[in-house]
């Protein structure tokens, strides 16, 4: 599948982006497999997409909410996801920024190298592209967290995307590898952990929850691994209410943080 040349614009935009987001390093690099994966992630507010199409290496693309690429769309989304839980007296200001921003969310989204993701008939689109790119050898990265929350580094998974395993294997013969990320916006650092597979064999449901579990764990363990630092979470709160990452020796997978 050929990209199509982005308007000139586009890339300013790139450069002021890279010029100004932080500047991340990338730790574990040797656990991405060559060719096709799936990097699974936490969102950490803006942060995540942004690392991912700048700090992915080779091919690769990200899973964006599609409604973000939609003109009639991107305001009533941006506003409901990014700024509904902001002051009550701030409301009037987000709700206009919310319709400022829909040039910019198009132009970025549009051309940037993402995947529009919709929860409703338009996600076999999302399916489809997801596995012509896969068989291209191309990295794909999900940030599924919603806004339930699993413990103090990431939020509960979605599990649907564990299904691209099945479609690639039915279409290849091959295994689709799923690569855990954690990504600490306060160390400046992305973090890959060890490929985690599906089973064919196993039920498709039971294994949407083996996946998704064993990556929520992989994530989370790579952030207690870590040296002290505040973790970015999924929703769009204030800073102030972020938490530490905690130590591991206070740490349960069944009981979450203790």
């Amino acid at each position: 599948m050929v990209k199509k040349k982005a308007p000139w614009f586009y890339y300013v935009v790139r450069w002021l982006v890279w010029l100004f987001a932080p500047k991340f390093r990338v730790v574990g690099q040797e656990n991405l497999p060559e060719g096709a994966c799936v990097i699974v992630g936490n969102h950490c507010h803006a942060y995540g997409p942004i690392a991912a199409e700048l700090y992915t290496p080779g091919l690769h693309y990200t899973w964006c909410t599609g409604e973000m690429m939609e003109r009639s769309e991107v305001a009533d989304y941006a506003f409901r996801d990014f700024w509904s839980m902001k002051p009550r007296w701030t409301l009037w200001f987000f709700r206009l920024l919310s319709h400022a921003i829909v040039p910019l969310s198009l132009l970025v989204f549009r051309n940037a190298y993402t995947i529009p993701v919709y929860h409703d008939s338009r996600i076999l689109t999302t399916f489809r592209q997801t596995g012509q790119h896969l068989a291209e050898g191309a990295r794909i990265t999900i940030f599924p967290e919603t806004y339930t929350p699993h413990n103090n580094i990431v939020y509960q998974f979605q599990d649907r995307f564990i299904d691209l395993a099945k479609m690639y294997r039915k279409k290849t013969g091959q295994d689709l590898p799923f690569v855990p990320m954690y990504l600490a916006p306060k160390l400046k650092t992305v973090y890959y952990g060890k490929p985690i597979y599906f089973d064919p064999d196993a039920p498709l449901d039971e294994e949407r929850q083996r996946v998704c579990r064993a990556l929520m764990d992989a994530v989370t363990d790579m952030a207690l691994a870590l040296p002290r630092h505040k973790v970015v979470p999924y929703p769009n709160v204030s800073a102030r209410h972020f938490r530490y990452n905690t130590p591991l020796e206070v740490y349960d997978h069944d009981q979450n943080a203790v």
